[in-house]
C-alpha cells in the first residue's frame, strides 16, 4: 500500500492513539494482551502469537472460505453466510474467530448441526471474539452474519460522490485490521487462506473482488469469484459500482466508471511494461492478471494491493502519466506483501521497505536511473520529515505495537527507511549479488508469512556472510533515526531546480523562473524548499505566474496548499475547500488539516470544512483527521 504520509504525535497524541477498551471489557482486554505476548514453543520452532487477533490460529485454523452474501445500498450492509473449513491442529475444541461491530445470526457446523457460540464483549482496539464450540469431526463452520453502519471496512457511496453521478458505489479495505469488521474470520497476516465467493448486488452494477473477475455486467446481478492462491485475510476485497473494464493487454487492464474509463486507461497504458520489467527483475508474476480498479475520491490511499486487482486512488490521474510509480509500487507489492507476507504488524517494514526498493527498481528499469533518484530523494525528504515528528519507539523498523492500532505505524518509517536499509546492502554487497538473493528470497518464501528475526538470519546465512559483509543491523532495525551510513542520493535532475530555487530567493521574483519542462517531482522539489519566511505577497505573485492554486496534479495542489496555510496565504481559500471536500486520501488529508490546526483560526476553519465534507472520507480517514482536530 502506498501511503507515504506522516504521523505528527505529540506526547498526547502519542498516549491518544491507544484505543481504551470500553468499561464492561476492561478485564477482557488486559488477559487478551497477555495472551498475545506470550510464545509458544513447538518441536522446532517458537512462535510468536499476533497480537492483534483475538483468534485461536495456532490450535485451530481456517483455511478456506466460501462466502455467499448480498450487498443491499438501501441499508448500507452486506449479509449473508461465510464458510470456513477448518483444520484442527491441536485436537481443540472450540475455533475462535476476530469480528468487529457485526450481527451474529447463526452457526452451523458441518452445514447443518446448531452449534452454540458466544461472542464476546466489544474491545475497542481488537473487537469481538466469536467463540464456537467444536466437534472432533468438525470440518466447516458456516456463519451466518450482517455488517452494521459501525462497520469500519465499508465505504458507501451515494452517486453524487462518483463520477457518473448516477449510481452509488460500495468498495471494503481491509488492511490492516478492518476485514474483521466486514467478515467474521481469522484476521492475522500469519493465516494465509484461498477462497471463494458468490457476491448478488443490484441489477446494473458490476461486483470485483481480489480473484478472477467478470470484465461485464450480467443481467442477474450475481457473480462468482474464486483466488486458488493463499493470501492473508487483509487482502480480500470488493468493489460494487458502475463499473466497466478496458483490458490494456493479455494480462493487464483497468476497471472504472464510464465517466472514467480511457482517461484511466491512459494514465495507466504502461502497465504490462512494469509487469515485465518487474519479472525481469524478481522472478514470475505468480498472480495471473494485474488489473487495476480507479475508485471514487473518498479511496483513502494512494492504492491498495490486493491480488490480481489493484485499488487506487483517483488522484493519480494527472493526465501526463507522471504519478505512475504508485502503480510501480503496487505491482511490486505481488511480490513483497502478497507473495511474501509480514507475520504480524510489528514486521510491517518487510512488507514496504522491499516494495519501496522494489518500486524505485521498477521505475529505473523504464523510465532510467535519474528518474528513479528522483523518487528516492523525495522520500528521503519524507523520511526526514516523518522522524522529525514521531517519538522514538515509532522510529524503528521492528516495531511493538501492543495496544496501539497497526495503522499508528503505516508511516515513512517502514517504508523510505526500509528502502534505504535494503539500498545499503545493495550498495555494499553489490547489485548483481543483490539482486540473485533477493529473487531467491522470493521464491524460498513464496505463499509463506516471515517474521523480521527470520528475514536478517535468513540474511545472514544467504548473503553477508557468503560476501563477508558487515553491517550495522541493529541500529537500522532496532533503534531511532537513521544510522550515519546512510546511503545519500545524488539527483542530479534536481540540479537546475536547486539553481532556480537560489536564483529565486534573490528577490523572490517569479518571472526568473525557467519551469517549463519540470516534471511534477521537479515542482514538488521546488515547493518543498519555499520556507515559512516567504510573504503572502511573494505567494499570492508565484500564483499569478503559475496558477498553482488550479492545479489539477493533487500532488503540486496539495504541498502548494500546505504551504500556503503556513504564511497564511487565503488566496487558496476556495480551492483548499473544494479539494478536502473531493479528496479522501490520506496522504494529502493529513497535513493540510495539521497546517490548519497549528492556530487557533486555522483550527476553526478545519473543523467547519470537516463538518462539511467528513462524509466523503472513509473511516481511515475520517478517524485520523478527527484526532488532529481535537474531536475524538
Amino acid at each position: 500500500m502506498k501511503i507515504v504520509y506522516t504521523l505528527l504525535f505529540t506526547a498526547l497524541a502519542f498516549i491518544n492513539c491507544e484505543q481504551a477498551p470500553s468499561e464492561n471489557t476492561e478485564n477482557t482486554h488486559t488477559v487478551s494482551k497477555e495472551k498475545k505476548t506470550e510464545e509458544i514453543t513447538t518441536k522446532n520452532k517458537t512462535e510468536v502469537i499476533d497480537e492483534h487477533t483475538l483468534s485461536n490460529y495456532n490450535e485451530v485454523a481456517s483455511k478456506h472460505l466460501d462466502l455467499d452474501l448480498e450487498v443491499n445500498f438501501e441499508t448500507k450492509s452486506i449479509s449473508g453466510v461465510v464458510t470456513h473449513t477448518i483444520e484442527n491442529k491441536t485436537n481443540a475444541d472450540k475455533i475462535v474467530f476476530d469480528t468487529k461491530y457485526l450481527i451474529i445470526d447463526k452457526v452451523l457446523l458441518n452445514g447443518s448441526e446448531i452449534a452454540t457460540y458466544k461472542l464476546a464483549p466489544l474491545d475497542e482496539l481488537l473487537g469481538s471474539a466469536l467463540e464456537v464450540n467444536i466437534k472432533e469431526d468438525t470440518k466447516t463452520v458456516s456463519i451466518y452474519y450482517s455488517t452494521t453502519e459501525k462497520t469500519e471496512a465499508l465505504d458507501w457511496l451515494v452517486p453524487s460522490q462518483t463520477a457518473n453521478k448516477t449510481s452509488p458505489f460500495m468498495y471494503t479495505q481491509g488492511q490492516s485490521i478492518f476485514s474483521r469488521s466486514w467478515i467474521p474470520l481469522q484476521d492475522t497476516p500469519e493465516l494465509r487462506i484461498t477462497y471463494a465467493a458468490q457476491i448478488k448486488v443490484p441489477k446494473g452494477m458490476l461486483a470485483v473482488m481480489s480473484a478472477n473477475n467478470p470484465v461485464q455486467k450480467n443481467d442477474e446481478g450475481v457473480y462468482k469469484f474464486e483466488m486458488t492462491q493463499s493470501i492473508p485475510c487483509y487482502l480480500l476485497a470488493l468493489a460494487v459500482g458502475d463499473l466497466e473494464f478496458k483490458a490494456l493487454d493479455d494480462r493487464t487492464g483497468v476497471y472504472a466508471e464510464p465517466a472514467m474509463l480511457e482517461s484511466s486507461a491512459y494514465e495507466l497504458a504502461d502497465m504490462g511494461k512494469m509487469v515485465d520489467a518487474a519479472e525481469q527483475l524478481y522472478g514470475p508474476y505468480q498472480w495471473e492478471r494485474f488489473d487495476v480498479i480507479v475508485l471514487p475520491p473518498s479511496f483513502p490511499f494512494g492504492g491498495m494491493e490486493n491480488p490480481r486487482i489493484t485499488f487506487a486512488t483517483p488522484t493519480i490521474i494527472a493526465g501526463d502519466r507522471s504519478l505512475v510509480s504508485l502503480i510501480a509500487h503496487e505491482l511490486a507489492h505481488s511480490w513483497s506483501g502478497n507473495l511474501v507476507t509480514n507475520a504480524t504488524w510489528n514486521d510491517f517494514w518487510l512488507n514496504e521497505g522491499f516494495t519501496v526498493y522494489f518500486e524505485r527498481r521498477i521505475m529505473e528499469e523504464i523510465e532510467g536511473k535519474d528518474y528513479a533518484d528522483m523518487l528516492a530523494l523525495l522520500g528521503f525528504q519524507d523520511l526526514e520529515r516523518t522522524l522529525k515528528e514521531l517519538p522514538p519507539n515509532f522510529q524503528k523498523l521492528r516495531l511493538n505495537l501492543t495496544g496501539f492500532h497497526p495503522d499508528d505505524a503505516m508511516t515513512d518509517v517502514a517504508y523510505e527507511k526500509g528502502y534505504f536499509f535494503l539500498r545499503l546492502i545493495e550498495e555494499k554487497v553489490g547489485r548483481e549479488k543483490f539482486d540473485l538473493f533477493l529473487k531467491e528470497y522470493f521464491d524460498v518464501h513464496k505463499f509463506q508469512t516471515i517474521t523480521t528475526d527470520q528475514f536478517l538470519a535468513y540474511l545472514d546465512e544467504k548473503l553477508l556472510k557468503p560476501t563477508n559483509t558487515k553491517l550495522n543491523i541493529d541500529e537500522w532495525v532496532n533503534q531511532p533515526g537513521l544510522p550515519e551510513n546512510c546511503p545519500k542520493i545524488d539527483a542530479v535532475l534536481f540540479d537546475n531546480v536547486e539553481k532556480q530555487i537560489a536564483l529565486y530567493k534573490v528577490d523572490y521574483d517569479p518571472s526568473v523562473l525557467k519551469t517549463d519542462k519540470w516534471s511534477t517531482h521537479e515542482w514538488l522539489h521546488f515547493l518543498r524548499h519555499l520556507d515559512n519566511s516567504i510573504s503572502k505577497d511573494q505567494m499570492a505573485e508565484l500564483d499569478a505566474k503559475f496558477n498553482l492554486t488550479n492545479s489539477g496534479n493533487s500532488e503540486i495542489a496539495a504541498i502548494w496548499f500546505e504551504k500556503s496555510i503556513n504564511v497564511n496565504y487565503r488566496g487558496i481559500d476556495n480551492a483548499l475547500k473544494a479539494f478536502l471536500n473531493r479528496v479522501g486520501r490520506r496522504k494529502f488529508l493529513k497535513p493540510l488539516y495539521e497546517a490548519l490546526a497549528k492556530t487557533p483560526e486555522g483550527l476553526e476553519r478545519g473543523r467547519e470544512i470537516f463538518k462539511a465534507s467528513k462524509d466523503n472520507y472513509h473511516y481511515v480517514s475520517s478517524n485520523t483527521i478527527e484526532k488532529i482536530l481535537g474531536l475524538k
